[in-house]
């Protein structure tokens, strides 16, 4: 729908500076690593989307809108992946800036790509079907990476 209100207002799609495209998905993803969450609010469009393909094989959020909660939950998602060893490595997905994750043993579990315009982020879109990914590299199980990564959330005793 945002697509087809672009096309009727004349305006493109996607930025078509990829240098701006590039140094904003930084920023973005520079955030992110940081789960900084004001930081991340000041790339993301109003109306940003975060959407994901699981393909009914994988664990899938729900569809995401509006900036502030896709701020927070990208800023809650962050530290418990850090903890794991998940990597995020900034790479070009379907022609968009986006980045590759892949678990301690390199093996990929999520793409996403971003989709910006008027120097906003409009999508995030994430790709978590393991259908899909066999073409990034070898493919993580996400399911145990789900399972280590909401055990890292929780509190240790001490």
């Amino acid at each position: 729908m945002r697509a087809r209100r672009h096309m009727e207002a004349g305006r493109p799609r996607f930025e078509a500076d990829r240098r701006r495209r590039e140094e904003l998905a930084e920023r973005f993803f520079d955030a992110f690593r940081e789960g900084d969450v004001d930081g991340l609010r000041e790339l993301l469009a109003a109306d940003v989307q975060l959407v994901g393909d699981g393909g009914g094989k994988a664990p899938q959020w729900k569809h995401i809108v509006g900036a502030e909660n896709v701020a927070r939950v990208l800023a809650a998602i962050v530290a418990p992946l850090v903890r794991i060893g998940v990597v995020v490595e900034p790479h070009e997905v379907n022609g968009q800036p986006g980045a590759i994750f892949r678990d301690r043993d390199a093996q990929v579990f999520n793409t996403w790509a971003l989709d910006i315009l008027d120097g906003r982020i409009q999508t995030i879109r994430s790709v978590i079907n393991p259908d899909k990914l066999g073409h990034v590299g070898p493919v993580a199980n996400l399911w145990a990476i789900v399972r280590e990564a909401g055990q890292a959330r929780r509190p240790t005793a001490t």
